[in-house]
């Protein structure tokens, strides 16, 4: 028996030394493929390691900021602060001063008011469980500096602080569809999300910067391991053509006709005639992007088509005209039209005024004068080329995002009558602003554009510069006299449907347009008296065309065109003055200029010599023998009645008066003198904080309080 029982011991002793024998082989194997495997269980090694040795602390680019060409800020990052809680107790190693939070139902209790969230919420976010650190949603992130300084006071343990930047729009709703917004996405990276924020995006953003090392245990840089780092390029200021005083008399002008008026919505947008650049647009609604309080996601200035109506009778009148057939003495019966199917077509007034001319039908805005034009000398593919040659149809390439091509689909007799008058098809203020730029440049296209130049913030370099862009040659100088004349008329003659946009000097000119809302099951058109979109598209000033405005408004209180022509009046009032026009008569002669030479290390005598031969008026800053600096700058063209100003280089400068002068010029004289200027308001000067004659001290700045000048009662 005794034999029997060691033979089992020793075959259990072999089983034993086998099995240990491979486990040590399987044991072995295993370390060999971890060290020859790159991936094991679809776990990466080599990035698991790096992740758990390497530390990578973040430079966040700054987002470049938007301006006017004015220089003012419309969209800017300013610093913001993430608040977070550290959770995990082995954070704190010394129990009297504790890095985490201690008391869960205090911090709470105390956060609320601050963030403006329940205390219940922040609790949830206190009491969850296996997190080293936790965040408080969105109410705790971008708190500025104040509220982040109430929490430091409250002497909260295990309370920190992310630093960051988040997008602030100093101008609230001012150019607010133009500029858009931004959001933060969940990686707490800033992403345009509308307008030249999201065109631009990329351009704007930067590239975060980096610093990679080596990290112990505890988190500290290994000594004498290599340390890569990447600095972070900041992103790009952007310099639009938006003029902050343009776009302040828009934004004022739809402000003042909402007191007095109702609508669906208002656009309202202007352009410089001669080089294609956007100075304003505005609609109403509108949006703070600050809150982004959004009613319509859609720019009605390019994003939004809709059925222009009779403002693009100028451009049927154009297509005759180019194509040779246009005699505007012809004449025609108005009132009402009836097609070959029995369709029967009406002027605005159905009983019309008897026989016209052609020249005549525009003024009365006619819609069988079109219809006769288009029946008795042209063709569907006559029109549509024309369109599409003016840039209707398609995009203009204007610096936004989304932009709608609108539509030209018109085939049948009634669709080709109607598309002669606006109705059938759908455009965009900008294309008509596009459209337009052929009148005001001798027949030549103008590209639109918005951006004026871009720049980088850090060595001032400009890395884009956009200036006056022509497309092609798309009327003759007769054509564009003629159509000169025509819109002259509708406006300025008697009786005529432009007759309530005329000011006192006559030189805005255009043509209205009042379309029908189209039902929306699309079985023709609505018939109510508020059911239509009015518009006017206008020049001013006709002798010397400076801007072009496109503005319509759906569904007007009373079907009235009286919103428009009220806040177009009071727009070009304002920016007549601003441009240094006359806007309450005629001009009878040519204004006088001069270009200014340098006078800069001239003796005084000399320059103010040189200026009054030419009967300029000039102010000399300072008992100086000899000119530093001037203002305007050498090869400005002024007036005969605009002031120079010539700085000398006196020991002592003081501060001069500039009450009355022109924000930007008040800016210039006194940057020139040393002062660091800071502007409240838009338009004029109005108030200085250091009156005339206070000396000035390095750093001293001046603040100066302005506002519109001219306004009306609308």
């Amino acid at each position: 028996m005794k034999k029997k029982k060691r033979k089992n011991n020793i075959r259990y002793s072999k089983l034993l030394i086998l099995a240990s024998l491979l486990l040590f082989c399987l044991m072995i194997g295993r370390v060999i493929q971890l060290g020859l495997s790159k991936e094991i269980d679809g776990v990466n090694l080599k990035e698991l390691a790096s992740k758990r040795t390497t530390r990578t602390d973040i430079e966040e680019a700054k987002r470049g900021t938007i301006y006017s060409v004015n220089g003012d800020a419309l969209a800017q990052s300013v610093t913001s602060y993430t608040l977070i809680a550290y959770l995990d107790e082995k954070r704190t190693t010394n129990p009297n001063r504790p890095q985490h939070v201690v008391n869960k139902e205090e911090t709470a209790e105390k956060l609320a008011p601050i963030l403006g969230i329940e205390k219940e919420e922040i609790l949830f976010y206190l009491n969850r469980e296996n997190l080293y650190q936790t965040e408080f949603g969105i109410k705790g992130k971008g708190l500025s500096e104040l509220e982040k300084a109430k929490i430091e006071e409250l002497e909260l343990p295990g309370l920190d602080f992310i630093e960051s930047f988040k997008r602030y729009y100093p101008k609230g709703e001012f150019a607010s569809y133009i500029i858009g917004y931004t959001k933060t996405d969940e990686n707490n990276l800033i992403r345009g999300e509308m307008g030249i924020e999201k065109q631009y995006n990329e351009i704007l953003k930067g590239e975060d910067g980096y610093t990679k090392y080596q990290k112990d245990l505890q988190g500290y840089k290994i000594a004498n391991t290599p340390v890569i780092t990447k600095e972070a390029v900041q992103g790009k200021d952007i310099y639009l053509t938006i003029d902050s005083n343009v776009q302040f008399f828009i934004e004022q002008a739809l402000h003042n006709a909402a007191k007095s008026y109702g609508w669906e919505w208002f656009t309202l947008s202007i352009m410089d005639a001669k080089t294609g650049a956007i100075l304003g647009s505005s609609s109403s609604p509108s949006f703070d992007p600050n809150i982004r309080n959004i009613t319509n996601y859609l720019d009605l200035f390019s994003q939004s088509p809709y059925e222009p109506g009779s403002t693009m009778k100028t451009f049927t009148y154009m297509a005759a005209m180019e194509n040779g057939v246009y005699d505007g003495n012809e004449t025609y019966k108005s009132g009402v039209y009836v097609t070959t199917d029995g369709t029967e077509i009406g002027d605005w007034n159905r009983e019309g005024w008897g026989y016209l001319t052609f020249d005549k039908g525009y003024a009365m805005s006619s819609n069988v004068g079109v219809i006769n034009i288009i029946n008795r000398h042209m063709s569907s593919i006559m029109l549509r080329q024309y369109f599409k040659k003016l840039g209707f149809g398609r995009k203009t390439g204007i610096e936004l995002s989304n932009e709608s091509k609108g539509n030209l689909e018109f085939k049948y007799e009634t669709e080709i009558y109607n598309a002669g008058f606006g109705q059938g098809i759908t455009t965009t203020p900008i294309q008509n602003l596009k459209a337009l730029t052929s009148l005001t440049n001798d027949g030549i296209l103008l590209k639109p554009y918005l951006v004026s130049k871009i720049v980088d913030s850090e060595t001032g370099e400009v890395i884009l510069e956009n200036e006056r862009e022509e497309i092609e040659r798309v009327a003759s100088t007769l054509t564009v006299q003629k159509m000169i004349q025509l819109m002259d008329d509708c406006v300025n003659g008697i009786g005529n449907t432009g007759s309530g946009y005329r000011i006192e000097s006559g030189e805005l000119i255009g043509k209205t347009g009042t379309a029908q809302i189209a039902k929306e099951n699309g079985g023709g058109y609505l018939s109510g008296k508020e059911d239509i979109i009015s518009s006017f598209a206008g020049i001013y000033p006709k002798s010397d065309p400076q801007i072009i405005i496109y503005a319509s408004v759906s569904r007007p209180e009373g079907g009235s065109q009286k919103p428009i022509s009220n806040a177009v009046k009071e727009i070009v009032q304002n920016i007549s003055k601003y441009f240094g026009n006359s806007d309450t008569e005629t001009p009878t002669a040519e204004i006088p200029t001069y270009e200014l030479p340098s006078f800069i290390n001239q003796k005084v005598e000399n320059a103010k010599l040189i200026l009054e031969t030419n009967q300029i008026p000039t102010i000399v800053l300072g008992d100086g023998t000899k000119v530093i600096e001037q203002s305007p700058n050498p090869k400005e063209i002024i007036t005969g009645s605009s002031p120079v100003y010539l700085i000398t280089n006196s020991a002592i400068k003081t501060v001069t008066n500039v009450v009355s002068l022109s924000s930007k010029n008040a800016k210039d004289i006194l940057q020139k003198l040393g002062l660091k200027v800071t502007i409240e308001g838009i338009g004029y000067v109005t108030e200085q904080s250091y009156p005339e004659g206070t000396p000035i001290i390095d750093g001293t700045e001046i603040i100066l309080k302005c506002s519109p000048r001219y306004t009306t009662d609308g």
